[in-house]
């Protein structure tokens, strides 16, 4: 296990929700495992900018922080399907409504982050 650098701030919703979401790919994964994207490699197709690594220590963590289960299936090759809880289904309306904000302002957004890359290089 890893030692963290920066200790723990849970003072607020805010603070909560970066400590569970935190991580690039972690949305995608929720909103994709609601859509039915259940099995690993189906889920590495849907990001496939994403290393298989990456995206199992984040299905962990989601796992971890009660989001997502899986279920085993008892079968060789052995059959891993992963699914929202509960818990985890309350946060697709929040992910809806910032995916619906992103699409509102898309060309905004498009030309801030592309002006900035280019001040960057």
């Amino acid at each position: 296990m890893h030692e963290r650098k920066i200790p723990l701030n849970l003072n607020c919703g805010l603070d909560l929700i970066g400590e569970v979401l935190y991580g690039k790919w972690k949305i995608r994964l929720l909103w994709f495992i609601n859509e039915g994207y259940l099995r690993p490699s189906e889920l590495q197709r849907k990001i496939p900018d994403a290393s298989r690594r990456v995206l199992n220590i984040q299905l962990k963590e989601l796992e971890e922080h009660e989001l997502v289960s899986k279920k085993i299936y008892a079968q060789v090759p052995p059959k891993v399907e992963y699914f929202l809880t509960d818990f985890g289904k309350t946060l697709i309306p929040v992910i809806s409504a910032l995916g619906n904000w992103g699409d509102e302002h898309e060309e905004k957004l498009r030309k801030v982050i592309l002006g900035k890359m280019g001040k960057e290089e």
